[in-house]
């Protein structure tokens, strides 16, 4: 991906339903949702593309996409291929959104590509794009202290909701992802990274 790369498409990742609602998994879903809100795009669900998608002009020419997948995490890409099929995208103007356990909650980080790092829903885009060449800006959402079964208790940490602690810190997450994502619209995704990669939204006390 070059440093002039401009993403065209951006993705949340999350699982569809109630009961998945405000679950560190979906911060990407949450993150995509503020975006459509604050940029007026409506996100209407379209079967075609198995997920709820809106598009905008606000930065220029271009036509930037929002994608909130209805599948399952574990079956992104099938929404992820369809959308990028149908508006001739390139992989690399792909800018994934999605929840981290290895960062802390406050901190975020964008990359211009590698691999899923565990992530379902990453490994099901990669297969589907037929590559690891796209942008990903990871959501910190903590990683689990409990000992014991541990793919238990990472599934109960995703699976579960934010802290209250942690959630006075979600607005400023938000406000830091709308700004990081921006910028990689405007300037590209070099530029955003060299922006937003050190800061952190500090938890209050």
């Amino acid at each position: 991906m070059s440093e002039a790369a401009i993403p065209q498409m951006i993705v949340g990742l999350g699982n569809p339903g109630d009961k998945y609602h405000r679950t560190r998994h979906n911060v990407g879903f949450d993150i995509v949702d503020v975006l459509a809100q604050l940029w007026q795009v409506p996100l209407v669900e379209n079967r075609r593309f198995q997920g709820a998608c809106g598009e905008t002009r606000r930065f220029g020419d271009r036509k930037v996409v929002l994608l909130k997948p209805s599948t399952y995490m574990n079956r992104s890409g099938q929404s992820v291929r369809a959308v990028t099929d149908w508006f001739k995208l390139p992989p690399e103007t792909v800018l994934v959104i999605y929840d981290d356990m290895d960062l802390p909650v406050g901190k975020l980080r964008l990359r211009p590509a590698g691999s899923a790092g565990g992530h379902n829903g990453m490994k099901s885009i990669i297969a589907h794009l037929g590559t690891q060449n796209f942008p990903r800006l990871r959501i910190g959402i903590g990683t689990t202290e409990k000992a014991g079964d541990r793919n238990g208790a990472v599934i109960s940490h995703v699976l579960g909701k934010f802290s209250p602690l942690e959630q006075q810190q979600l607005g400023g997450i938000f406000d830091l992802a709308v700004s990081t994502v921006e910028v990689s619209l405007k300037r590209g995704v070099e530029p955003a990274m060299n922006l937003y990669n050190g800061r952190s939204v500090p938890a209050e006390s």
